[in-house]
């Protein structure tokens, strides 16, 4: 039950979760480059318009899931910095407590002093967060805003894809023929050695 967990059994359930975001991003990631390989292996002549505009939506959608995986990556960096400083302060305001009751009466003033601050500190970290939110949203309005992503692929691009993609199944098909030739030059020397 949801109503009953801990605060450490809810911060494993978060961490759970973006885990499981961050392999769901991979995996797509990897689908892409096998729609990509899988393309390419069936393209011929006929089709080749719509398997290079395939081709061209599978890397733009690539790049834009590394895009996410890497802010994601940031963001959960920011947060385990965040987790750090927090758990410094905790420790931080324990030793303080520690030190004000080894020498006796705690100063009200010096309390005061360092409470006010924590709290201009924090709000200052708040207004950091709502610059880094507001440029994070700023940028996803621009992003979405480009004509379908055609700037981040290139048609030439696509087309070295491609090309490299023949070149290396021509040099798999040479390789085969030079295998087929040595066998068949070993078979005929076989068959002279028995005359």
């Amino acid at each position: 039950m949801g109503l009953f967990k801990n605060k450490d059994e809810r911060r494993i359930e978060r961490e759970m979760k973006i885990r499981s975001g961050l392999r769901s991003i991979e995996k797509s990631i990897r689908e892409q480059e096998k729609f990509s390989e899988d393309f390419i292996k069936n393209a011929d002549n006929n089709q080749y318009l719509f398997i290079r505009g395939a081709l061209k939506k599978t890397a733009t959608v690539k790049k834009m899931l590394e895009r996410q995986l890497l802010a994601m990556k940031n963001a959960l960096l920011i947060q385990k910095q965040a987790q750090a400083s927090q758990q410094f302060a905790e420790s931080m305001t324990l030793m303080a407590r520690e030190i004000g009751r080894v020498f006796g009466e705690l100063d009200l003033t010096q309390t005061q002093s360092q409470w006010e601050r924590a709290v201009a500190q924090a709000s200052s970290m708040e207004e950091r967060m709502e610059l880094f939110l507001d440029s994070m949203e700023q940028s996803a309005i621009a992003g979405q805003g480009q004509s379908s992503g055609s700037e981040l692929v290139s048609d030439d691009e696509i087309d070295r894809m491609i090309a490299a993609d023949v070149l290396a199944g021509e040099k798999a098909e040479l390789g085969k023929l030079d295998q087929l030739e040595s066998e068949i030059a070993k078979e005929l020397g076989a068959d002279k050695q028995k005359d």
